[in-house]
């Protein structure tokens, strides 16, 4: 878990996952001891920090987590699990495949990591294809163009409070968030009708955008669920001004609606906007 990094969440519905789970998801919603909404990230955080600190490294905890991330609309519970197991091997999978075999020896010492890819191997073998299935999608330092995709200007919350851009790195948003929260139907259908504007306008340079992916990902859950986009860390990257200035689901979307309808200059300026404000916020990463 990283502090500087954003999220992109799918809630289902509590009748979406199996009758032995429900019970056990109600009751953690009933329960005063779950880490809470404001403290969530922090608590995963402060978690993976731990493992990684210990001697040797755990990049992968031993167990998967219990907790979950909840919203209620009306009567009705939404569930996000963590998953924070499962999301580490998959991290940590892509992490070996990526890093040179010298280097990642370095990192974790070859029989962990061994430990870990026989376990995920396991794992892989004795569950289902929903097992692997992902409810929190993470990236650092930025928040990728694809994942405005499903989402609306007017579903924009927005929470300001002080913070100075590098000081202070919290991994919660509590008193300064910046959050975009739709319903599943309404996400696949702006992903559809994306994936459609890139496919006829730009042809095969369209994949190159990961639309395809994201409306993929959507249709693996339940058609009633919530959708959420949290810029998480990322907003102790911005101060209120830049926060406020911060479009790009509207800009993206004005940039789909320009291409479609041949306004060649007015989808490429958007387009731009989105590109080089997410461009300078991920050179930070390498900034002194």
């Amino acid at each position: 878990m990283l502090p500087y990094a954003a999220y992109l969440r799918v809630y289902e519905p509590l009748t979406a996952f199996a009758e032995s789970e429900r019970k056990v998801w109600a009751d953690y919603a009933d329960s005063r001891d779950r880490p809470r909404r404001a403290n969530a990230l922090n608590a995963e955080h402060g978690e993976s920090v731990m493992r990684l600190l210990g001697m040797p490294p755990q990049p992968v905890p031993a167990q998967e987590s219990p907790n979950a991330y909840l919203r209620r609309v009306e009567d009705r519970l939404y569930v996000c699990p963590w998953q924070t197991r499962l999301r580490s091997w998959l991290a940590f999978s892509r992490l070996r495949g990526n890093t040179p075999v010298k280097l990642m020896d370095r990192l974790v010492p070859k029989g962990v990591a061994e430990q870990i890819a026989d376990d995920f191997d396991r794992f892989k073998r004795q569950a289902d294809s929903s097992a692997l299935r992902t409810h929190i999608r993470t990236t650092a330092w930025h928040v990728p163009p694809s994942w405005f995709v499903p989402f609306d200007g007017n579903e924009r919350w927005l929470v300001l409070g002080s913070s100075t851009p590098g000081q202070d790195v919290k991994t919660t948003a509590t008193g300064r968030n910046l959050i975009y929260v739709t319903s599943m139907a309404q996400a696949r259908r702006r992903a559809a009708r994306a994936l459609n504007v890139l496919r006829r306008h730009l042809g095969d340079v369209a994949a190159n955008f990961d639309v395809e992916d994201i409306a993929r990902w959507l249709e693996e859950f339940h058609p009633h669920s919530l959708v959420e986009l949290d810029y998480g860390g990322l907003v102790h990257l911005m101060d209120d001004d830049a926060l406020q200035a911060d479009q790009s689901v509207a800009e993206l979307a004005a940039a789909l609606t320009g291409l479609d309808t041949g306004q060649e200059e007015l989808a490429y300026a958007m387009y731009q906007r989105v590109i080089l404000r997410w461009k300078s916020m991920q050179q930070l990463e390498s900034a002194n």
